[in-house]
């Protein structure tokens, strides 16, 4: 028995697609024509694609491995989200007073 390919619809999952296109009317399937006109992201949002710039691997951050202490980790995590943030805070004040010194 040959493998179901997951890149090809059968002709009921086309027609359960394009039913939900047609009930969407806010929503249309793109045209040729709208590939063609469209811009790029951050043509059209530029303040919000500089604000997205800046974190991750791309901003001025780095992504790396480090060992905490458990109960560090968890002092931080208990503080709810943006914890990392936090703990980045921390970190930069603590290189400040090592460069001050």
């Amino acid at each position: 028995m040959p493998k179901h390919d997951p890149t090809v619809l059968s002709d009921e999952e086309e027609a359960r697609i394009q039913a939900g296109i047609a009930q969407d009317p806010d929503n249309p399937e793109w045209t040729e024509e709208d590939f063609k006109a469209a811009k790029p992201f951050a043509d059209v949002f530029p303040e919000m694609a500089t604000a997205l710039r800046k974190r991750g691997p791309t901003g001025t951050k780095e992504l790396i491995s480090i060992r905490i202490d458990r109960d560090v980790l968890q002092a931080f995590k208990a503080t709810g989200p943006g914890w990392q943030t936090r703990m980045n805070e921390a970190l930069a004040e603590a290189a400040r007073k090592l460069r001050a010194a």
